[in-house]
């Protein structure tokens, strides 16, 4: 028969006490503490944390700010513009249509008045 794994890690020190459980969160967490990090800036893995949120490289001397028990990975995002429907240009071509079908009808009005001011005359 197997041994069963342990997932409580580095939490095995604290024996019976507080609870399977929180146990396990903790094991999780000094885990990825203590686990090998990346530097951000020389790609190096020779990352030691300073304290909560500081972390320093030890290759180029950089130290910066991350999470508590981690460095924060930096998400590339990419923006996608996504073309909007030209509602506001089909509302304005409509008003110049009907713009100029206003004018139209003003201009025949006018020349039908000149005419019948001319056939008065």
């Amino acid at each position: 028969m197997g041994k069963k794994k342990s997932k409580t890690g580095s939490a095995k020190r604290y024996g019976t006490r507080y609870g399977r459980v929180l146990r396990e969160k903790i094991g999780a967490i000094e885990a990825e503490q203590k686990k090998k990090h990346k530097c951000p800036y020389c790609r190096a893995p020779r990352i030691k944390r300073l304290s909560i949120g500081i972390w320093n490289c030890t290759k180029c001397g950089k130290k910066f700010t991350g999470k508590a028990y981690t460095i924060a990975q930096k998400r590339r995002s990419v923006v996608v513009q996504e073309e909007k429907p030209k509602v506001k240009a089909k509302v304005e071509e409509e008003i110049e249509d009907v713009e100029e079908q206003t004018e139209e009808v003003v201009v025949e009005e006018s020349e039908e008045q000149t005419e019948k001011v001319i056939e008065e005359e």
